[in-house]
């Protein structure tokens, strides 16, 4: 039997992978050589014992900054190169920037002890990942739920999850251990797990892919 049968599936967990891409590239990928992630090849490693039906992954567009012009371009050949893997969904949030303002951290004896600045947050992800969640859970459409994130307003998505749709969540904390979520911790999921530096290694594309368009080539610097 291989390890790829229809037997050896039908004994595995139906497994649908939820990932939080910004959470996990800012606690995982950023500042390394490993941006050029194969994510099913990562949750495979991850998972070795889960049949992965679905990966849902989301993000949102990012906008050129004045320090970074070609940062929508590296994002958009990363994102043609993850639709090429079968498994991959990926849900979009958006951005939105507002003024407020904040107390300066050493505000003056005299005059504003505030200041106005431009803020840009990213909208959508969190709450599209625990509708997903929910609902993929409700739909009877996986048997486990795994969770890539360590943000903590996930937190009662994956406890109703579990306690009133009986599917159990395993979570994987992207960030450093030092970095973990006190609430997710402390929920009783199946598993909580780190993601090892080698595992990323492990799970790079090659240099370069192709679509229906022609080569997808590995941004420089990546």
């Amino acid at each position: 039997m291989t390890a790829d049968s229809p037997d050896m599936h039908a004994r595995q967990p139906r497994t649908i992978v939820y990932i939080d891409g910004f959470n996990f590239y800012y606690g995982a990928v950023k500042g390394t050589q490993h941006k050029w992630l194969d994510l099913e090849a990562l949750c495979r490693r991850l998972l070795r014992r889960d049949h992965i039906i679905k990966i849902r992954y989301f993000t949102a567009r990012v906008a050129a900054q004045a320090d970074d012009l070609q940062r929508p371009a590296r994002q958009a050949t990363y994102l043609r190169a993850l639709a090429t893997l079968s498994l991959v969904e990926i849900h979009f949030g958006h951005f939105v920037t507002r003024a407020v303002r904040l107390p300066l951290a050493t505000p003056p004896a005299h005059g504003r002890r505030t200041v106005k600045v431009l803020r840009t947050e990213e909208k959508g992800s969190d709450v599209n990942l625990a509708t997903y969640l929910l609902l993929d859970a409700f739909k009877g459409r996986c048997d486990t739920a795994v969770v890539i994130s360590n943000d903590s307003d996930l937190a009662q998505a994956i406890q109703g999850t579990q306690t009133e749709l009986g599917v159990k969540v395993g979570l994987i904390n992207p960030h450093p251990r030092d970095r973990r979520s006190r609430k997710l911790r402390e929920l009783d999921c199946l598993f909580y797990r780190q993601i090892p530096q080698e595992a990323l290694a492990y799970a790079q594309m090659p240099e370069v892919v192709h679509d229906a368009k022609g080569p997808i080539r590995r941004p420089e610097g990546w």
